[in-house]
């Protein structure tokens, strides 16, 4: 992202892109979540940044008021692809539901002795018994394993993305413009007759193991119609977490994710957000605290100059199962 952001800077900013990238990533926050399982570069300091690279990200979206001791399973989970040309980036997510098997796993307080799950189990049984940082590295640490088990993929970094945190991220925006492609109904934000905001579905467990969804007399939920629009911060955040009035479930919302993502990017490179430097200030600052960053031990700077190149638009999103639920 940071690395965009030099290749439409002008060339007075491009003589100070040390300072440039040090003041732009002093609030991003940085951990080894990968452990033993990811590539970490030898060489400390700057190094030229080479060969294709896979990146494990992770959405988390905790409930309100969530004890800190019980354990989180991830909201979202996508494999980016960096191909070696550095011209494009490629998204590739797992559907939370998919039923792995997640290996035996000991992360100092709790034991897992591995088993049949869905994949977002993983993160909870890593982290369980931990918090903070710790829950945080084992809890990525045995999804990474889980990945590497299911499909052979080894990760050279990572990134956990708060959902809520990222929230004012697109508070600061104002906002996000994306094209919304299916009617979506919220379960989540509804309005009364009186203008208030309701809930307008009671969810509950159908005997197949299903979610039902009983409509709350006298509440209209909100719909998002198809098409290109913009969407006001708390609109989006709900946009991207329905799944339960979608035909495809979770297959529907991880693409709705993805074009989400895609779209925060997009903004956040801007011309409007680039020469505002209150508003670049602020971005900078919210998103530094709703991203936990793995860069496997290369310089944040040599991965945004490696990434330069790569816009928005250079993002491609790809369906697993041809994106539909089976």
């Amino acid at each position: 992202m940071l690395g965009t952001m030099l290749a439409v800077l002008p060339g007075a900013v491009l003589v100070a892109k040390e300072a440039l990238l040090s003041y732009a990533m002093r609030n991003v926050v940085e951990q080894n979540l990968l452990g033993d399982t990811g590539k970490r570069a030898q060489q400390p300091g700057h190094a030229s940044v080479t060969g294709a690279k896979n990146i494990l990200l992770i959405g988390v979206d905790a409930r309100p008021g969530q004890d800190p001791r019980e354990p989180v399973r991830s909201d979202s989970i996508i494999i980016l692809h960096i191909p070696a040309t550095y011209d494009a980036a490629f998204m590739v997510s797992i559907p939370r539901d998919t039923w792995v098997e997640i290996p035996p796993y000991d992360n100092g307080a709790r034991q897992y002795p591995g088993g049949d799950d869905k994949v977002n189990a993983a993160f909870a049984y890593g982290g369980n018994g931990l918090t903070g940082p710790a829950a945080r590295s084992h809890a990525v640490e045995l999804l990474a394993l889980t990945i590497k088990k299911l499909c052979g993929v080894t990760f050279d970094g990572a990134g956990i993305v708060d959902f809520t945190g990222f929230q004012q991220v697109v508070n600061v925006l104002g906002g996000v413009d994306m094209y919304v492609d299916q009617e979506t109904t919220s379960v989540s934000i509804g309005h009364n007759g009186k203008g208030g905001t309701e809930v307008p579905f009671r969810q509950y467990t159908r005997d197949d193991g299903g979610q039902g969804l009983d409509p709350v007399p006298g509440v209209i939920p909100v719909v998002y119609h198809a098409g290109y629009q913009h969407l006001e911060p708390w609109q989006a955040l709900d946009y991207v977490r329905q799944r339960e009035t979608l035909p495809n479930g979770d297959y529907d919302r991880q693409r709705h994710q993805q074009q989400f993502i895609k779209a925060v990017f997009k903004r956040m490179l801007s011309k409007d957000v680039l020469t505002n430097p209150v508003r670049f200030n602020k971005v900078l600052e919210v998103a530094g605290k709703a991203i936990t960053i793995d860069s496997g031990g290369i310089d944040l700077a040599d991965w945004a100059y490696a990434m330069r190149g790569v816009s928005g638009d250079d993002v491609v999103t790809i369906k697993s199962n041809e994106g539909t639920f089976n």
